[in-house]
């Protein structure tokens, strides 16, 4: 059984966005979800990642828990 590290840098990574400490940061300090909104259907998220998001928590993956870290801290 292959063991995966899915961090916060790593889901920025398979998202395709830089996942620098920095950079990570700055994406957290300047984007915000609405209380009622999606994580999945977030408006800065490219198609591309809409679907892998939605796809991940679907399928119940070993990236939901990263997703949901994000998610949280996206409401913050």
């Amino acid at each position: 059984m292959e063991a995966f590290n899915h961090n916060l840098a790593n889901l920025f990574s398979q998202l395709g966005l830089d996942n620098a400490t920095e950079s990570i940061e700055y994406f957290l300090q300047t984007h915000q979800l609405e209380q009622q909104q999606k994580l999945s259907e977030a408006p800065f998220f490219t198609f591309a990642q809409h679907q892998f998001i939605n796809e991940a928590q679907q399928q119940d993956a070993d990236w939901c828990e990263v997703i949901d870290q994000l998610d949280t801290l996206l409401r913050k």
